[in-house]
């Protein structure tokens, strides 16, 4: 035991004091990574910086663990504990990288630049500037589709980034407690007490789950006379929750759900949210408007205002409204010195944590051949320009000249290929969801088992010990001790 704990110590010290770091060189190219999402963290943790300068610039200085993010918005877990400085990652890198907070505001790509401003409340004297490239790593993720619904930005919480889930975990404590103030009238109780999550989606699905969770396992302790009139409704679109999953899985959840109290309202769409309720277009067409306290909204991405402006320099080859076009190499097409990754482009494949962290390894690859290839055509310049005597000699430096050209000749990126590694979904009551690929088929699992097997893939995709230790405790405090209720 003793000795689990000093390693346990002599690795949080190992990661709290990175060693020295080689300086920029001005000899080697420069990539700029914009963003600091699944696909950029991917691509730093993979980067081998000894080839290149790197600069990440960022409006948040952080990479958020974004599958948690419903835990966070009931009081599961501490919001600290699902991110992780990107300093944190740049700092063990053998060469040093330039880390900017800054909201990136346009990209040029025919002189290659881009221009960022400081975001932040306290600004210096500069709070603007352009930087060069050689590559740029376009991975700035996607905002909140509204769908141009109206009420929708000004009446309902996102969950996307962390202070969506603060904002829903104050707004459902604030609606508790107004529920709770002497003389409320029974109507405006129900009122304050019904939350609709709108979006079938993993997000929707597993936020719905945690605030039963936090139904039974808090609320009916701490508020008995409001816990058995809190209601939970689930709105989405298309005919079933969760598409992604199998419909056995769906099935189960739905079923779940059903024992949970939770109202799953399929094939509904969101007309217009008000101050106090939504209007819903109900399956028949016909129109419902229903009082609510809070309306969570986890339905759909759209591409950011810079991704279209840059879009539109190229607009012969970006033609998808979609998002980014790119090539099998994750080149943005019309320009050659631009990758883009994550949710900002429109490829086959689905907006997922899992898609973009592979993209950024994948990247991280290509940059390593790209800069290998650099170093043999420097090596080929250099032989070529060599003024030889001698038949013996020129017959040597031809030879090493051609096998120069065959290692440049060999050096073609492999195509980004998604390896899919199944997919899961916490659904409450303990209970998880998953869709596992084994040989040629699926394994579809469900139940308490699937739900420790969610905690222990979520904790090993966790990018650092600091994180996974974060989170188990915050899991172990919540079984000892329950959610916190305090409203701040």
């Amino acid at each position: 035991m003793f000795g689990g704990a000093a390693g346990f110590y002599f690795l949080t010290q190992r990661d709290r004091t990175p060693g020295a770091q080689a300086p920029f060189d001005p000899e080697k190219k420069t990539v700029v990574v914009l963003g600091s999402g699944w696909g950029a963290t991917s691509l730093l943790s993979t980067l081998d910086t000894k080839d290149y300068n790197v600069v990440v610039i960022s409006p948040k200085n952080y990479f958020l663990f974004t599958p948690l993010l419903p835990s966070v918005a009931v009081g599961t877990l501490n919001p600290r504990s699902i991110i992780q400085p990107t300093r944190y990652i740049t700092r063990h890198k053998s060469r040093n990288v330039s880390v900017i907070e800054a909201e990136a505001t346009d990209v040029d790509p025919t002189n290659k630049t881009v221009t960022f401003t400081d975001n932040s409340e306290i600004k210096g004297a500069t709070s603007s500037t352009s930087i060069k490239y050689d590559y740029l790593v376009y991975a700035v993720g996607a905002e909140v589709q509204t769908f141009n619904i109206p009420g929708v930005k000004e009446h309902a919480v996102f969950m996307k980034e962390l202070q969506d889930a603060e904002r829903m975990q104050r707004g459902f404590m604030d609606c508790l407690e107004t529920a709770a103030f002497p003389g409320q009238l029974p109507e405006e109780v129900d009122r304050l007490l019904h939350m609709v999550v709108v979006g079938g989606g993993p997000t929707g699905v597993e936020l719905s789950g945690e605030l039963h969770n936090f139904l039974e396992d808090d609320l009916k302790s701490w508020y008995p006379e409001l816990a058995g009139k809190v209601k939970i409704t689930l709105v989405e679109a298309l005919p079933s929750v969760l598409p992604m999953f199998s419909k056995q899985l769906i099935s189960y959840t739905e079923s779940t759900f059903k024992e949970s109290k939770i109202d799953i309202l399929t094939k509904t769409m969101v007309k217009e949210v008000k101050e106090r309720s939504v209007v819903l277009q109900m399956p028949d067409k016909s129109i419902k408007e229903v009082p609510c306290g809070l309306v969570v909204w986890a339905a759909g991405n759209k591409g950011r205002k810079i991704t279209q402006d840059l879009m539109a320099k190229l607009p012969a080859d970006q033609t998808n409204r979609r998002g980014i076009t790119v090539d099998d190499s994750l080149r943005m097409k019309g320009a050659e010195d631009i990758f883009s990754i994550g949710d900002c482009t429109a490829t086959s494949y689905a907006p997922t944590a899992q898609v973009a962290s592979q993209q950024g390894a994948y990247l991280a690859r290509v940059l390593h051949q790209l800069a290998k290839k650099d170093r043999l055509e420097k090596e080929l310049k250099n032989l070529e320009s060599l003024d030889v005597e001698g038949d013996q000699e020129k017959a040597r430096v031809q030879k090493e000249i051609a096998v120069t050209r065959s290692k440049i000749s060999k050096i073609q990126p492999k195509p980004f290929h998604y390896s899919h590694q199944g997919t899961l979904a916490y659904i409450g009551s303990e209970k998880a969801i998953a869709d596992l690929p084994f040989m040629n088929g699926n394994i579809a699992s469900g139940g308490v088992a699937t739900f420790l097997f969610w905690r222990s893939a979520y904790l090993s995709t966790l990018f650092s010990l600091r994180n996974r230790t974060l989170v188990a405790t915050d899991w172990l405090k919540v079984k000892l001790f329950g959610r916190d209720v305090s409203r701040e």
